[in-house]
């Protein structure tokens, strides 16, 4: 395997350090006939009961929760609570998953809440990054302490970019793990709903940024939630509202009532590698990172 790279998927913010590589695990069998057992599935898909339904592209397979398990923690390598809360995957028609060249886009759903969105004309997201880069700068050091190598955010590989027709937002982020001279990818694609967001993060290299970038638009139309689960569906004053904006979702915040930054699944793995943290140390070192509120998000005009 030619690197470690972060698995856009799983564990939150870059804000902690990468693990060191590790090749992918020993599969029973040959590779081939381990991916034949995925279960591949192609044509429309329901996902979590009725909450959404994917009509699949004709460049994506998708891969059930189980199929998904198997692929990130008996192929991947990623410890077996890494995959709980996947509602599935979608991975490229093209390539095998098990290839230097595969990857992947990891689906989980953040029930956090109703996003409103009336902040999104007056996002700076210029601004809103160097805020970014400053709180990631200032943890470093508790990091250092914690023993987690150190996190630079370089810039976006890809600036946020929100329809408000549709409720849907994507952007991605070029980041830097220690002295490492290979730079990662952390691309990231929200579905906004009634009662929370669709997750979908990508699991890729930085060098794959094109193809996915060319893929975007055919992942949006292809994901949407069904009756009753749709951003429109939200019912005032009945509906749970969480408590940040579009500003929020992008650095990674939850409610300010909540006094710290919560894991928001998918967010960064190891690629084919090894999970960085389980969720509960995870979730705790946040909690000791972030003790106050999230900054107030600089209003500007949209880059």
């Amino acid at each position: 395997m030619k690197r470690a790279i972060a698995l856009v998927g799983l564990l939150v913010v870059a804000s902690l350090g990468m693990v060191q590589a590790q090749s992918l695990k020993a599969l029973p069998g040959t590779r081939e006939e381990f991916e034949a057992k995925l279960g591949y599935q192609t044509g429309t898909v329901t996902i979590k009961g009725g909450l959404a339904t994917i009509r699949m592209p004709a460049s994506f397979r998708f891969l059930s929760p189980e199929g998904s398990r198997r692929l990130l923690v008996d192929a991947w390598g990623n410890p077996p609570g890494a995959a709980d809360d996947v509602l599935g995957m979608l991975i490229p028609t093209g390539v095998s998953p098990l290839s230097d060249e595969g990857w992947g886009i990891v689906i989980t759903y953040d029930e956090d809440g109703y996003v409103n969105d009336g902040d999104a004309a007056g996002i700076n997201y210029d601004k809103l990054f160097k805020q970014m880069q400053d709180e990631t700068a200032a943890a470093n050091q508790v990091r250092a302490d914690e023993g987690f190598k150190a996190v630079t955010l370089v810039g976006w590989a890809e600036p946020p970019s929100y329809d408000a027709a549709s409720h849907k937002l994507y952007w991605a982020k070029d980041l830097v793990f220690g002295s490492n001279t290979d730079h990662t990818l952390n691309y990231n694609i929200r579905i906004l709903g009634r009662r929370g967001v669709l997750v979908l993060n990508a699991v890729a290299d930085m060098n794959q940024l094109p193809v996915i970038k060319g893929e975007t638009k055919n992942v949006l139309s292809a994901v949407e939630f069904n009756d009753g689960h749709r951003y429109a569906d939200f019912l005032p004053g009945k509906d749970k509202a969480a408590a940040y904006g579009l500003a929020g979702l992008i650095v990674g915040a939850t409610a300010a009532k909540a006094g710290f930054f919560k894991v928001l699944l998918v967010g960064i793995l190891a690629f084919k590698k090894v999970i960085f943290m389980g969720l509960v140390a995870l979730a705790a070192a946040l909690r000791r990172f972030f003790v106050r509120k999230p900054p107030e998000i600089s209003a500007g005009t949209s880059q």
